[in-house]
Parts: structure tokens; sequence; C-alpha cells
């Protein structure tokens, strides 16, 4: 009787072992909050705990468009902070084109680390979220431990695509549009929506987008949009060398950022460099190639951690 007892108490046990082992971790709880840049107000979502990780969206998008990269992220321990940037959605919509220069978007990453309670991040950007995020790189070098790219060059690649390659200069030409006075008012929700492919995810777009200012999404490419192309092309000034690890990812469909753009990358980083170039994926390649970026960011973070 007792071997039985005992044999019985074993096996118990192991099942509630086993039950433990194979239940799937509870969902993580995506969460609202606010970090404060002097009078503007930004809005981002959390998401898990562990190392700091804060992604930026560019144009036209919203924090959501980085749902499945916070969900894979979180899922392995890191706190995931996706940001509304300035003029979208729930954060602040300061008026004029100024309140969208450089250096105030570089202090609202800032202000959500701070809010985060801590003193640097893992950094991530999409389009204009790149462009902040290499910028915060250059001249807040403190705020950041490592940096995931997609779509924009460092501005050196760009400057040099913009001088010598057609087509570059040409996928710009919608960036001239959007810095003549006036042009929000071509814009529309639906129609800065229609990029989604997700059925259930595009009245969400909408619905943002409509909370969103037109005009401050062109004020980000009349403040900050490189000037002029061939001879005339603005050359930006000597940027500091790059500290940290840097992974690129690039859709090289992408009309608008050539992949050329890229190239030597690795000459302006002092730390190693990883570029993944995506033949099937165009410009919103966290979407395009989600299984892939999602594992590959992850992937790369977790041998650096």
């Amino acid at each position: 009787m007792r071997k039985m007892i005992f044999a019985g108490t074993i096996a118990a046990a192991l099942t509630l072992a086993f039950a433990a082992t194979a239940a799937p971790p509870a969902a993580a709880k995506l969460e609202d909050k606010y970090a404060q840049n002097g009078d503007v107000k930004i809005h981002y979502v959390v998401e898990g705990k562990g190392p700091l990780v804060v992604l930026v969206h560019g144009f036209p998008d919203y924090w959501a468009t980085w749902k499945p990269l916070m969900k894979t992220l979180s899922a392995a321990g890191y706190r995931t902070a996706a940001m509304d940037t300035r003029g979208y959605n729930l954060s602040d919509k300061p008026q004029g084109e100024a309140a969208y220069a450089m250096p105030n978007l570089i202090g609202d990453i800032a202000a959500v680390v701070k809010a985060e309670g801590q003193t640097n991040t893992i950094l991530i950007g999409h389009d204009w979220g790149a462009a902040i995020s290499w910028q915060t790189t250059f001249f807040r070098p403190d705020l950041v431990n490592k940096l995931v790219i997609m779509a924009v060059p460092h501005p050196a690649g760009m400057a040099r695509e913009m001088a010598s390659n057609k087509a570059q200069q040409d996928g710009s030409n919608y960036a001239r549009n959007f810095q003549k006075a006036g042009s929000e008012k071509n814009l529309s929700a639906e129609a800065l929506a229609g990029w989604v492919k997700d059925p259930k995810e595009k009245p969400g777009y909408v619905e943002a987008f409509k909370r969103s200012d037109f005009g401050a999404m062109m004020n980000y490419y009349r403040a900050n949009y490189p000037k002029g192309v061939g001879d005339g092309a603005a050359q930006p000034p000597p940027a500091p060398p790059i500290k940290v690890p840097v992974l690129v990812i690039h859709g090289m469909k992408d009309t608008a950022l050539n992949a050329a753009g890229h190239n030597g990358t690795w000459e302006h980083v002092t730390a190693d460099t990883t570029i993944l170039m995506i033949p099937t994926a165009g410009h919103f390649v966290q979407h395009d190639a989600e299984a892939l970026v999602n594992r590959t960011v992850k992937d790369w973070l977790d041998a650096r951690r």
C-alpha cells in the first residue's frame, strides 16, 4: 500500500510539473502610458518586462505597427514601448514646422526612456522612426545601447544616393510634393491607411489617422527631409561614429528608399553591423516579411543580451 501511495504521489507530482512546463505563458498586457517633453505629451504603449525596447514608427503609421514585434519581444523577456510620434494619434500635435525639427523628435525619445525609469534603451525605428533613431544615436549616444533600423539609410549613404542615384532621386519625388505648402489638404485618413493589408487592423489605422494632424505629418518632411538632388544635394554634417551594435533591415522592393543607400553603413559603426536585405518585401518591411523580421530582431538581440 505504501508503495502504491508513493508511486501515486510521484505520478501526481510529475503530472503537475508537466502541466506547469507545458502551459503557455500568459499573454502580456498592453498598457497606455504618457511621457512629457516640455509642453508636448507623447503617448506610448508598453508590453512585457525586461530590458527596455523603444519602437518608433514612420509615415503614415502609429504605434500599432509594432504589435507583432512587441508580442515576440515581450514573450522573450523584453519590455517594449511603442510610441505615437508627435502629431500622430494620441500624442500631442504642436503647430508649426519648427516643432518637428529633429532636436524635438530626439527629445521625445529621451522623454519615453525617462518615463520608463531608464537611462538608455534598445532603439528600433522604421521610416521617420528610423531617421529619428539614427539622429538620436548620433546626438544622444547615452540613450542607445543597441540600434535596429528599418528602411532608412545612414544619412551619409542617403546623401550619396541623392547625389548620384537616379532611382533614389525619383523615389524622393513624393517627399518634394509633401514639402509644398498645403500638401496636407490632399490627404485623408482612409487614403493614408491604404497600405494596410490586415482587415482587422485597418479600422484602427483609419481612426488613428483621424485623430492625427496631417499638417504635422508633412512638417516632418519640411523640417528634416534632405534637400536637393544631383550636384545640388545637401550634404549632412559629419556624424560621429556609432559605438553600439547596429542591425539594418531593408525590403528591396522599397521604391521610396533605395537599398543601395545602405552600402558602407559599416564604415560609420565601430561595433558589429548586421544588414538583412529581403528581396520580397517593400517599404513596410515589418509587415511584408513579419515572421522573418520578428525572428531576426529577437535572435539578434538575444545574441547581444
